[in-house]
């Protein structure tokens, strides 16, 4: 279910968006063709992303003229520096107005027709950034078309039969590096805030954001903005609705669940809690109490990762409502694959992964969130070595009716959003145990190669990390002091992504 302004743009465009939840308290169960939502990433890297590039003109470096080949995406176009054309500015602006016109008059795209050839024969790669978001929203037609010419103009790269405009231009940008527009902000809010969801709009409103909006895109989903205290209802507008404060109950209890389906385990203190994979799907984020400690636990279908950070340290100066605490959403929105989040109560966008904050008054405030482990297991192991544990209850406490499996290998065959270039070291949805050594150095440890090295108890050690197995999924420490350092997993592709630098077990 979508906003009735962004129904509209769909009807009149012929537009589609296939969403990971609905409007419904349940969702129903993703198809396997379907594409999913959810986060945010660091700074771009140099020049490129923030849509500020200045200078008195476009000019080309003589160093850019010679970038080396990015296989398998083939060398990057070379972009100008500075402000566009204005000419080419013009065109952009009568497109994008368009858009909104578009509600009102279906025949508004056909007389920029001509505006979208000459942005297409601008010879600016930057605004191809520009016309592989609107091909997001563009699923038919020649409307289609002509925005895939375009962009093969302005990259000189042809789109193959049979593959997704928008993930085939998309995921060349991302791997080519290209700058964004200067004011590219600007028009993305035009459409994403304009057209899509109105209450995007604290998200887009910090001009300091550190987000690389080049990689933002629409999960098909809206925004999980519901009022603290109204979670229990379910998400009529069609979100990914957070779930908080699930009951709980004991092991002995747990026998609706399967022994061999996969749990997400949280020790905090002397409390053990274990999440059920197909609830987790669902939500795709929790808020709760474990152990005396508030904690959001976002979960990133797309990514494989599970992750748990505490909420309950709130920096001077912020308003949580009097609530005390950080309150976790997902906003709709992804960033290379990975969910965006926002925390609730600032309106603050947050990176998933890292647990920084990006945006908005957490951004001011240098907030990052602490984490603990998140354990990937099986039911039966879990509740074998930790049989004190407790479990959500059944249908999450609310009389629901869960799917065990509710996206029905809907990712099985890779990555269905946008994700770029990936670190050829493994395979993209290799699952992999990430950890931040004491010195800030990221590590990874195949879970494939892991598991039989870690099997009675042994352990693993490389790069100032020691990885420990109970039987029930694994903790991390260091090597030096033994102090818990925060472990999770998550497919190579995402962990990779967002720890460039990462050193791999073995070496």
């Amino acid at each position: 279910m979508v906003s009735h302004r962004a129904a509209a743009l769909l009807v009149v465009l012929g537009l589609g968006a296939v969403a990971c939840g609905s409007g419904d308290p349940l969702p129903e169960p993703v198809p396997e063709a379907a594409t999913d939502a959810t986060d945010v990433s660091d700074e771009p890297s140099g020049s490129s992303g923030s849509g500020n590039a200045g200078g008195a003109g476009s000019s080309i470096d003589a160093e850019e003229a010679t970038r080396p080949e990015i296989s398998p995406f083939g060398p990057a176009p070379v972009s100008p520096s500075g402000p566009l054309d204005p000419d080419l500015e013009a065109d952009l602006n009568a497109l994008f107005d368009s858009l909104t016109a578009t509600r009102a008059d279906p025949e508004a795209f056909e007389r920029v027709g001509e505006a979208i050839e000459r942005v297409g024969d601008s010879g600016d790669p930057r605004a191809a950034w520009l016309l592989a978001d609107v091909i997001r929203f563009v699923r038919l037609g020649t409307v289609l078309d002509r925005f895939a010419e375009a962009w093969e103009s302005l990259t000189g790269v042809s789109i193959p039969d049979g593959e997704s405009d928008w993930l085939f231009s998309t995921n060349h940008l991302i791997a080519w590096d290209v700058p964004a527009p200067p004011g590219y902000i600007d028009w993305k809010r035009q459409i994403f805030v304009g057209l899509v969801e109105p209450r995007w709009a604290p998200l887009f409103d910090d001009p300091e954001a550190a987000v690389d909006w080049r990689w933002v895109s629409w999960g098909g989903v809206l925004i999980d903005d519901r009022p603290i205290g109204e979670t229990d209802a379910g998400c009529p507008r069609g979100c990914i609705p957070a779930l908080n404060d699930p009951a709980l109950t004991p092991a002995s209890d747990g026998s609706w669940y399967p022994d061999d389906s996969i749990v997400f385990g949280v020790i905090v203190g002397d409390e053990a809690v274990a999440f059920p994979k197909n609830i987790m799907e669902i939500h795709e984020m929790v808020n709760i109490t474990i152990g005396g400690r508030r904690l959001g636990i976002p979960y990133c279908t797309l990514c494989g990762s599970a992750q748990a950070y505490f909420t309950d340290d709130v920096a001077p100066g912020i308003d949580t409502g009097g609530y005390g605490a950080y309150e976790l959403r997902t906003s709709g929105l992804l960033s290379r694959s990975n969910k965006v989040m926002f925390e609730f109560h600032t309106m603050s966008v947050m990176d998933t992964f890292t647990g920084e904050a990006l945006s908005g008054p957490l951004r001011e405030a240098g907030v990052r969130l602490d984490q603990t482990s998140v354990r990937t297991s099986t039911w039966g192991d879990w509740k074998a070595a930790h049989p004190d544990t407790r479990i959500v209850a059944e249908g999450g406490g609310l009389g629901h009716s869960y799917p065990l499996d509710p996206l029905r290998g809907r990712d099985d065959d890779g990555p269905i959003f946008p994700i770029g270039d990936v670190d050829p070291r493994l395979e993209v949805q290799e699952p992999v145990v990430g950890v931040i050594a004491d010195d800030g150095t990221p590590v990874a440890f195949s879970v494939a190669m892991i598991e039989p090295l870690t099997a009675d108890g042994a352990s693993v050690t490389f790069g100032g990390v020691t990885v420990t197995s109970d039987g029930a999924g694994f903790t991390a420490g260091s090597a030096t002091s033994g102090d818990p350092l925060a472990a999770h997993q998550a497919f190579w592709f995402a962990w990779s992504q967002f720890h460039p630098g990462t050193l791999l077990f073995p070496g």
